[in-house]
Parts: C-alpha cells; sequence; structure tokens
C-alpha cells in the first residue's frame, strides 16, 4: 500500500479512535439519545439530496440504519451515560467481531474457524477481568450496554453482507436516515421534553463542535476514505487497520480525559486485544508455521 493511502488509514483510525472522546464531550451537554438524533439528522441531510440513494430495497435500508445506527448508538451513548469510560468503550466495541462470527455462523450458516474461536475465549476472558471490577470505573451495567452495541453492530455487518457491492457512502447517509425519528421518540420517552426543551436551548459550543465532528468527521469523512480504501484493495488488507482504533481510543481517553485503567483492567485490555489478534492473523499464523514444521520433519 502506498504512503499515501497509509496515511489515508491513518486519519480514519485516529478520526474513529477520537471518536469515543467526543462522544464524551457531547455527553456532558446533551442526554444520549437527543445526541443520537442530532447526530444522524446531520449526517442524512443535506447529503440525502446529493448523494444517490444505493440500488437497494428500502427494506434493507431500514434493517441497516435500525442495527449499525440506531441498536449501536443507542446502547453506545446510554453505555458512555452510565459510566462507561471512553477509552474501554472504544476496546470492548470491537467484540463486534465475535458478535459477527457467531451471528455469521448462525444465520449464514459459516463454519467457525479455529483461530476464531481462539481469539473469543482470550476476548472473553478480558471482558470478565473488565468486567469483574464493576465499580465507578467500568459499572457492569455500562460493560453490558457496550456488549449490546457490539451485537448491534455486528447484526448490521450480517445485514450488509447480503447487499454484495454498494457505494458505502451512499449506504451510510441513506442509512442515516432511519434512526433520527426513533431517536427523538426515545429521547421523549426516557429522557422527556423538558429535558430536551433544555438542552436545546442551553446548547453550548462544546456540544456543537462534538456533533460537527462525529457527523462530518467520524462518519461522513472516515466512512469516505474507508470506503476509497476498500473499493481498492482486499478487505483482507485494509480490515486490519481497524484494530488500532482502540490504541488510538486508549491513548486520546488518558491524555484529553486522564482516564486511568486499573491494574486488572489494563490486563484485560491487553487480552481483549490478543483476542482480537489472534482472530484476525491467528489463520494466516498457522498456515505459515505449518510449511516450517513440514520442513523441519523432513530434514
Amino acid at each position: 500500500m502506498p504512503l499515501k493511502d497509509l496515511l489515508l488509514a491513518l486519519v480514519v483510525i485516529i478520526a474513529w479512535g477520537l471518536n469515543f472522546v467526543v462522544i464524551k464531550v457531547g455527553l456532558d451537554g446533551l442526554p444520549p439519545m437527543l445526541l443520537g438524533a442530532l447526530r444522524f439528522a446531520l449526517v442524512a441531510l443535506p447529503a440525502v439530496f446529493l448523494i444517490k440513494r444505493p440500488q437497494l430495497p428500502w427494506r434493507w435500508l431500514i434493517a441497516y440504519g435500525a442495527t449499525i445506527s440506531l441498536g449501536q448508538f443507542a446502547f453506545l451513548f446510554e453505555a458512555m451515560h452510565n459510566g462507561m469510560p471512553p477509552g474501554l468503550a472504544s476496546l470492548v466495541l470491537q467484540s463486534q467481531a465475535f458478535f459477527t462470527l457467531f451471528f455469521a455462523a448462525l444465520f449464514l450458516g459459516e463454519r467457525l474457524r479455529a483461530a476464531s474461536v481462539s481469539g473469543l475465549l482470550v476476548a472473553a476472558l478480558g471482558l470478565a477481568l473488565i468486567g469483574s471490577e464493576n465499580s465507578a470505573h467500568v459499572p457492569l451495567f455500562a460493560l453490558i450496554l457496550t456488549l449490546c452495541a457490539a451485537s448491534m453492530w455486528a447484526m448490521g455487518n450480517i445485514i450488509t453482507r447480503r447487499f454484495g457491492s454498494v457505494d458505502l457512502v451512499a449506504l451510510v447517509i441513506w442509512g442515516a436516515l432511519i434512526p433520527p425519528l426513533p431517536f427523538f421518540a426515545l429521547s421523549w420517552w426516557l429522557e422527556g421534553p423538558a429535558l430536551i426543551e433544555s438542552s436545546l436551548r442551553g446548547i453550548g459550543w462544546n456540544s456543537i463542535l462534538a456533533l460537527a465532528y462525529l457527523a462530518f468527521i467520524a462518519t461522513l469523512l472516515g466512512y469516505s476514505l474507508w470506503g476509497s480504501l476498500l473499493s481498492r484493495y482486499p478487505a483482507g488488507k485494509v480490515a486490519p487497520f481497524s484494530l488500532l482504533v482502540p490504541v488510538v481510543g486508549l491513548s486520546s481517553a488518558a491524555v484529553l480525559l486522564d482516564e486511568r485503567l486499573t491494574a486488572l483492567q489494563g490486563w484485560g485490555a491487553l487480552l481483549v486485544m490478543a483476542g482480537l489478534l489472534i482472530n484476525v492473523f491467528g489463520s494466516r499464523l498457522v498456515r505459515y508455521l505449518r510449511p516450517q514444521a513440514a520442513d523441519q520433519g523432513n530434514a
């Protein structure tokens, strides 16, 4: 991959990694469901008037928007509102890779690879360590909500597999038409009209800038560059870069929010990252080691 494209991948990683700190800033001024409604309204409008709708039936656009956009971020925003630290949220959310494997086996009949199962077990141990400290650092309820967010992302991945080749940017923009009204309805129900009114009347620059970042940088710019890379390189070359997102998420939360992990959480985070690495690279390592072992046996 040329240096220019590596730099584009780095821009996406940084944009998505910082996303979690920005969500925290946004939640300091806006309740979670209202934040979700405003974010996706900004993503969809006015972009839907400029970008042609992807050639998909509306039922699939609704399914995509209801899972990857509404489901994922409703759970994630609520998790962070209930105390999930931004850095750890960026890491735990990557468990979507394992939920995707499980759903693919359940709904699509795909076989689970040994490396994937091994990676899942290692990551599950890491999550257990993180969750064992049910305290002000990581409330168990917030951890469960983050895992629910990851499962919604994974379900969206399974739905997306049915689309075949599709313009990713157009899919994100048109899929963003789905969440705003349900988000507003959830905000009205869970947060109440009084809080909605006071939040909008008193909205500050921090919240406005956070919304702009979430809509235009993390979503539109991030997915545009990611889609561009996927259109020019095999997914196997591009997807591993996403493993760096929680590295940026944890680092930025430590620097900007002074987020500190306990020793147990640190070990848990390392195990989750190790599980993700095993899932992505385990099969390749086995294929590489087999010829080496065969050569030594013949010698």
